[in-house]
């Protein structure tokens, strides 16, 4: 039976950065873009409701959250998380990355050194460096198909004074959902070493089969004092453009500090209309996100099985729509395999290099497409790779 997420929906023209850039990022106009972390996918159908209903008011005056909205919220992580947090705790923002650029800038000083764990969503980089501070590598390990975390390396660098720890989980780009023991260990080191830590959880509700998110704020007490947990509906449902999210700040004194950080820089309100999308989806898509986590997760499937027996390995994840992929056998320069992928395979993917020297001879592939997309963009680069084989 077709799904509703098998639906093609014409992008271009529409001021889409995934479609109607190609040509001016990758000089062609026939390649596939399968890159930018959004979806080809409709949203709920009630969202889209509520969006021409306020549409149709005519007036987009200046627009506040309320604590309705903050029970939502907070109704919302309750029910897919275990994770009970007052709703005055909800501090709204226009992205994730503008809520960590300010933590930065609000609990730490200039000079100050800000672990990662590598490859990572290179705004992670650019924001610790664009604010002065020094970004300090826990690079992760690559055993078989699966990353893990060096734990003896993390502290060693956590030791020579890092005072800030950006967590992603789950992992953009290589998918980890990152277990409760590895979550506590985390914890643990930032515990002893008094370590701030800024968790971007954005990727929270796309979690697959066999893995269940935990936020690193849920695990004690003692870690509401230090965490800045920062989530959005945006990846879940498909409203990136509409600039919504909020963060989870337990501490009143943490939350009240960041807040006046956010008032300094002049970005203390959000979208009217991301505000109305944010309401109707914590409302209403609840199961229209459970189905979209299913055909993900067949798409994830699809690209496994696409490739085995080639020369590129698929880095499964655990979560998020995101698909790291590995062509390092291929024998290319970094260099060499963008070239091939665009020239050869005609596809548009993420380049690896961006997320750290870690992702050398590593691409990022979305899979949040009709699968008859997905299955293309595969078809696409094994075509390529024959070619390459004859």
């Amino acid at each position: 039976m077709e799904s509703k997420f098998d639906q093609h929906i014409l992008r271009e023209n529409t001021r889409s950065v995934k479609w109607d850039l190609v040509k001016t990022l990758y000089g062609a106009d026939d390649i596939l873009p399968m890159w930018v972390a959004d979806m080809d996918f409709l949203v709920p159908e009630e969202v889209k409701k509520a969006l021409i209903k306020r549409a149709a008011h005519g007036v987009f005056g200046y627009t506040f959250t309320d604590p309705a909205l903050n029970k939502l919220v907070t109704s919302w992580l309750d029910e897919r998380f275990q994770w009970k947090v007052s709703p005055a705790s909800i501090l709204y923002s226009p992205g994730v990355i503008p809520t960590l650029n300010m933590a930065i800038q609000a609990f730490t000083n200039i000079g100050d050194k800000i672990l990662i764990q590598t490859p990572v969503y290179p705004p992670f980089h650019d924001s610790i460096r664009n604010n002065g501070r020094e970004v300090v590598e826990n690079p992760l390990i690559l055993n078989g198909s699966k990353y893990e975390i060096d734990f003896d390396d993390m502290e060693a660098k956590i030791k020579e004074g890092v005072k800030a720890f950006v967590l992603c989980n789950p992992h953009n780009p290589v998918g980890r959902v990152w277990t409760k023991e590895e979550l506590t260990k985390m914890a643990e080191l930032c515990d002893q070493y008094d370590v701030f830590i800024i968790s971007d959880e954005i990727h929270a509700d796309i979690v697959y089969s066999g893995h269940h998110h935990i936020p690193i704020a849920s695990l004690n007490t003692k870690l509401k004092n230090r965490t800045i947990t920062c989530l959005s509906p945006t990846k879940t449902f498909n409203l990136a453009g509409l600039q919504v999210s909020y963060a989870v700040v337990e501490d009143e004194g943490i939350r009240k500090q960041l807040e006046k950080t956010f008032h300094k820089n002049g970005m203390h309100m959000i979208n009217t209309m991301g505000i109305t999308a944010l309401e109707a989806a914590y409302q209403h898509g609840h199961a229209w996100l459970d189905d979209l986590v299913t055909y993900l997760e067949t798409n994830v499937e699809l690209v496994e099985y696409s490739f085995q027996n080639t020369e590129i390995r698929v880095i499964k994840p655990e979560g998020t729509y995101l698909v790291w992929l590995d062509f390092r056998s291929l024998g290319f320069t970094h260099d060499e395999l963008k070239d091939w992928l665009v020239k050869s395979a005609k596809v548009a993917l993420n380049d690896g290099i961006t997320y750290g020297k870690e992702g050398e001879g590593f691409m990022r592939l979305n899979v949040a497409a009709p699968s008859s997309l997905v299955t293309q963009a595969v078809h696409r680069i094994k075509k390529a790779l024959k070619k390459l084989a004859s």
